[in-house]
């Protein structure tokens, strides 16, 4: 269990790359807010400087205390009356740039989240077939979560930090340079201790990501198919690979948040060096040059010391921003590695849109492999002629419906054609040529929302009547006028509560809605029953008529009446013809149809 948990981790680690340039791409998202970008800045330093003004007051008013009995408050008053003031405008001005700052994380993050999301639209099905789904939704939700939190983080503080660091440092060496200096040469520190801790963190919160979206991903797979975890009494196995990923992601946690908080203590433990060190300074300066003609007063000391641990407080901050910032990259390059995939190949500039489809389709000399050391079609010719309903029939993973996604376009052939009325579909626009085919799957697939939605899915511009007809020819405006509110029910996530078989007919109704030119059932009835099945095949004789039709049936019963039935072996057509044809001739197809009904 530990190794297959590992095994899972290593592969989600393969898909995220250090990459140099990441930084550089999340910048080329916040460009076009640099006006937001500007303005936080600008009210940053305004910020800063009302801030740093205060110790100025309030070292006056220290300097007007001279002894019991010996209190200015004339001059008192109106210096905390002009701190009160500039307080609750530096209040006024950081709610401001708070908000100017969750406005450019939230657009960036809405933005890459789009960009993520338009791009798995584009992606071929090759990707998605060997990528789990659950490490796509963790790239795109959680990653992006913890770049945008990482992003706020450094746009709310890296500024102010920056700022406030140079400010006091001029307010540091107006009021005494010498004492400044200790500050200045103390420095150093706190960018050799957060570089040294940066260094390290990236690389631990990179494997944090990848341990995390493999958790993810072996959630998605165990919930998808609880029924049969339950069915093969796996739940202990189950639960003793989560329990062994979840190990897994505490290692790589640990070891980044380890990191990470040796952040706080280093850094204050500099920030009290430089502290102590200007006090001390500072202290020795008040008696060196007590009763001299500019003497280091305990008001400027006082000044100074809250510049000092001004100036040291953002070194803490920053380096705790740099951590967040590595954390934040590191879910940034997962984003950017799945938008960095190659997407389909790019439609030609010319591509045709086919017109008056009858149902022409040739495939000449297909190549196709999945795997390339692996080849799984070969040599593959078909002629096709309009209204033909073509069978193709074989034993498992001969090649039926890797057959049904070239004609789909859903994978281009590795080398020869396929042809629509002629004109090559690498040519075609795949809109255009998807529109040709009406399709109905084995695996049912439905969308959140009501029956009547998912019924018009193909067709939005259908009328209710015209829904409601195409289930009744579907036989399944008898189940869904049970529903609680009929058509208008609501149905959850690939049909909620729904049968297999309840969901099929919808997805069959569906097809009848579209009436499309051509078809394709990849065992369209394999999850209805025998009586129902008979009256759907009517239905399908009816929606088949004068379409060219591609059945792909393990039930050979369902193909009899069949214009041409494709024998498929090992990705070649073995046979070809009609039922009794092929039944006369005694070969594997006769062989297949008598294995099912032999007594």
């Amino acid at each position: 269990m530990k190794k297959t948990a590992e095994k899972r981790t290593a592969e989600m680690k393969k898909t995220v790359k250090a990459d140099p340039g990441t930084l550089r791409r999340v910048l080329a998202y916040i460009r076009p807010y640099r006006f937001f970008v500007i303005a936080s800045i600008v009210l940053s330093g305004i910020s800063v400087a009302l801030t740093l003004y205060v110790p100025i007051l309030l070292g006056r008013a220290i300097d007007h205390i001279v002894m019991p009995g010996k209190v200015d408050f004339d001059v008192i008053f109106p210096l905390l009356l002009r701190i009160g003031i500039i307080v609750a405008a530096t209040a006024l001005v950081q709610w401001v740039a708070g908000i100017i700052n969750n406005r450019i994380t939230f657009e960036v993050v809405r933005d890459v989240r789009n960009e993520a999301f338009r791009h798995l639209q584009k992606l071929p099905l090759r990707f998605l077939d060997m990528r789990p789904v659950g490490d796509i939704t963790s790239a795109v939700i959680a990653d992006v979560d913890q770049f945008a939190d990482g992003l706020l983080m450094g746009f709310t503080q890296l500024f102010t930090g920056a700022a406030t660091i140079a400010g006091t440092l001029i307010f540091m060496l107006r009021i005494r340079p010498a004492a400044a200096a200790v500050v200045v040469v103390l420095t150093p520190l706190s960018f050799v201790v957060a570089r040294y801790i940066a260094t390290h963190t990236y690389r631990y919160f990179r494997e944090q990501s990848a341990a995390r979206a493999a958790q993810t991903a072996y959630i998605d797979e165990m919930l998808g198919g609880l029924k049969a975890v339950k069915a093969f009494g796996r739940e202990k196995r189950s639960i003793g690979e989560f329990d062994a990923m979840n190990e897994e992601l505490r290692k790589c946690s640990l070891s980044a948040i380890f990191f990470s908080s040796l952040t706080n203590p280093c850094t204050r433990f500099v920030n009290n060096v430089v502290y102590a060190s200007v006090a001390l300074a500072g202290a020795l300066l008040c008696i060196a040059t007590a009763g001299s003609a500019a003497p280091f007063t305990v008001g400027s000391l006082s000044a100074l010391l809250s510049y000092a641990n001004q100036y040291t407080k953002p070194f803490n901050e920053i380096s705790g921003v740099v951590t967040e910032l590595q954390n934040a990259l590191a879910c940034a390059s997962r984003v950017f590695s799945l938008l960095d995939e190659p997407a389909e190949i790019p439609e030609d500039t010319d591509a045709e849109d086919p017109r008056a489809v009858r149902g022409a389709v040739t495939l000449k000399d297909v190549y196709f492999s999945y795997v390339p050391e692996r080849p799984l079609i070969e040599d593959l010719d078909l002629s096709v002629r309009p209204g033909q309903r073509i069978a193709i029939v074989g034993p498992t993973g001969c090649g039926k419906t890797t057959l049904i996604n070239l004609l789909m376009r859903f994978y281009d052939v590795d080398r020869g054609s396929i042809c629509v009325e002629g004109i090559d579909i690498r040519h075609m626009r795949r809109h255009a040529l998807r529109d040709c085919y009406g399709m109905v799957l084995q695996d049912t697939w439905l969308a959140s929302g009501t029956i009547l939605e998912n019924l018009k899915m193909g067709n939005p511009d259908a009328t209710y009547e015209e829904a409601v007809a195409a289930a009744k020819q579907a036989h399944a405006h008898s189940f869904i006028r049970r529903l609680p509110q009929g058509y208008d029910t609501v149905i959850g996530e690939d049909g909620g509560s729904l049968s297999q078989g309840q969901k099929q007919l919808l997805c069959i109704a569906r097809i009848m809605l579209c009436h499309p030119p051509m078809l394709i059932l990849d065992e369209a009835t394999s999850s209805i029953d025998t009586r129902t099945e008979i009256r759907i095949q009517q239905a399908f004789d009816t929606l088949m008529e004068g379409r060219t039709t591609f059945i792909v049936a393990h039930r050979l019963s369902t193909i009899r009446e069949a214009d041409v039935i494709l024998v498929m072996r090992d990705g070649h057509v073995i046979e070809q013809g009609d039922h009794e044809t092929l039944l006369a001739k005694g070969g594997f197809y006769a062989s297949l149809y008598n294995s099912q009904f032999a007594v």
